[in-house]
């Protein structure tokens, strides 16, 4: 059993601190909002994650995992501390580092032991040193630390499933024991680990994101042209996955991505490679071809109707993805905008998301089921393809 501490309770520090309690260890896991980490106390999700709640439930009835404000009681024995916090992104595309900033001093102002301290959120290349230095300039009096990178790999919907069972652990660090120590923590998982420099590690999840990111805008230009030759975009995605080189994941032509790992990763990436002189032409074009596909679909049903104006639109799905009720990119927004601006009533329902989109979309007539949602519609577009729909 080890001790960890982990910083943030979203989708990231919550399936961490929940994974890693469920492998046997103590985990305390430390958020800043007193809403959310009392509603954790009470059972109380504050995102929807198929199978989190029963996990959380189940580690904290164990007295594995338990939830507070405060970082004293998180850092008092741990010997790995997480950092899980958002990252979001800046009015120019550059990854907002403010909370990782404030967890790093708070960190090197609470702890009186040594400490792994393990950047687990999505971070600029060079954001391990950065750390590094702001815990050196912050501890009150020296003691020692080490910074190891650990990406996450963990999609929405199927996080669990993603952390216990991952095709890889990366890990970077100039440290080369501590960068050991956080391996062994991982070997439960038995999974390879790759073990490089911190820079090298957090390029690796930037690279890895805006990678999966062009086979979506690929797969969605080329059933644009499929579309036009008269080709099933579908059975060329099949084709072309059988090759191995290429591989049949993500290759789903649809209405884009979304969520709050590719848009914000995909520009900042870019945003790195500008202000470094280089010219990422083809980030630039996914990007460009993301956001036209949203366009895109109202188009082709502006010709199926002849016209919007008047029409009443269902949106089914409203979150960015089936299994969750994140709401962050989600491509409804962008075409309910566009439906109204062209003169239509939109109507919408998701398993999931609906509080959320309620809040984002105050326009939105919400119905209470799929068939609620139809009554009266004269077209669907199935945003995120849960099972029921």
């Amino acid at each position: 059993m080890r001790n960890i501490c982990v910083i943030g309770v979203g989708y990231v520090g919550l399936t961490t601190a929940a994974c890693f309690a469920d492998l046997g260890n103590r985990v305390v896991a430390v958020d800043i909002s007193e809403e959310r980490i009392t509603n954790l106390k009470n059972g109380i999700m504050p995102i929807y994650e198929p199978g989190m709640q029963e996990m959380v439930a189940r580690n904290m009835e164990a007295r594995r995992l338990s939830f507070t404000t405060s970082y004293q009681e998180g850092l008092k024995d741990a010997e790995f501390v997480f950092i899980c916090v958002g990252t979001p992104s800046a009015v120019d595309g550059e990854a907002d580092l403010r909370y990782v900033r404030k967890s790093a001093e708070t960190i090197a102002e609470t702890m009186d032991h040594p400490l792994i301290i393990i950047n687990k959120s999505t971070v600029p290349v060079g954001t391990g040193d950065w750390v590094a230095d702001i815990v050196k300039e912050s501890q009150p009096q020296h003691i020692d630390f080490a910074v190891v990178s650990c990406p996450e790999f963990l999609r929405e919907g199927s996080a669990i499933l993603d952390f216990m069972n991952p095709e890889r652990t990366v890990l970077g660090s100039m440290d080369t024991e501590a960068a050991d120590r956080v391996a062994q923590l991982h070997l439960p998982l038995r999974a390879p680990i790759i073990v490089t420099d911190l820079r090298t590690a957090e390029m690796i999840k930037y690279a890895s994101n805006a990678f999966l990111a062009t086979k979506i805008s690929f797969i969605n230009e080329i059933a644009r042209v499929c579309e036009a030759l008269g080709a099933d975009v579908k059975e060329v995605a099949a084709g072309m996955g059988y090759d191995s080189r290429i591989g049949s994941q993500f290759l789903e032509a649809g209405i884009g991505y979304g969520g709050s790992c590719f848009p914000k990763d995909v520009l900042a990436l870019a945003h790195m490679a500008n202000i470094h002189g280089r010219h990422p032409q083809l980030l630039t074009a996914v990007m460009d071809i993301n956001a036209d596909q949203r366009i895109h679909v109202v188009r082709k049903l502006e010709e199926l109707l002849d016209t919007i104006d008047g029409k009443v639109i269902g949106l089914l799905g409203l979150a960015f993805k089936q299994n969750t009720d994140d709401m962050r990119e989600a491509p409804s927004i962008t075409i309910a905008e566009y439906l109204q601006e062209r003169g239509a009533t939109v109507k919408g329902y998701d398993p999931a998301a609906m509080e959320n989109a309620k809040e984002i979309m105050p326009y939105l007539q919400l119905a209470s089921d799929p068939y609620d949602l139809a009554k009266g519609c004269d077209a669907l577009i199935t945003i995120a393809p849960w099972n029921e729909f």
